[in-house]
């Protein structure tokens, strides 16, 4: 436990928990009533980005969660396995950092059979759909 506590709050995983917790404060406020999952719809697009058909505190939530959980699983193998030394501080400060990329791709993966419970967003983007017509047509 000591461990873990360690790891969620040490440099830079702090950073993730920092907006894990911004994340679950939004979800309770929305909860509460006192916004909507959609509130952010206006300032963001997130189609470029792979992740559109999906209210933009759905998919940014999604991303935060998972490079936490990836950023700490991650951190906790290597401080429970790797014996301590100089690789091992450089990977604990590197894990976080590569987990966005990672979380990213997952976060692209899990949001799309998500927007059919979102029929009022634009979906993804159409391009792959658009050649398969202009496939079919020809």
């Amino acid at each position: 436990m000591r461990t873990l506590l360690s790891v969620v709050t040490g440099p830079p995983t702090i950073l993730l928990t920092t907006a894990l917790v911004v994340v679950l404060c939004f979800w309770l406020l929305v909860a509460a009533g006192v916004t909507s999952a959609g509130s952010f719809d206006a300032d963001a697009n997130l189609r470029a980005w792979g992740m559109g058909g999906v209210p933009v505190a759905v998919a940014v939530s999604m991303l935060t969660a998972v490079a936490w959980a990836l950023s700490v699983g991650g951190v906790l193998l290597v401080a429970v396995f790797a014996p301590p030394g100089a690789v091992t501080g450089l990977s604990r400060l590197v894990l976080p950092v590569a987990a966005l990329p990672v979380a990213w791709r997952l976060t692209c993966l899990f949001v799309r059979p998500l927007h059919r419970l979102f029929p009022d967003e634009p979906g993804p983007p159409a391009h792959g759909r658009a050649r398969d017509h202009a496939d079919h047509a020809a």
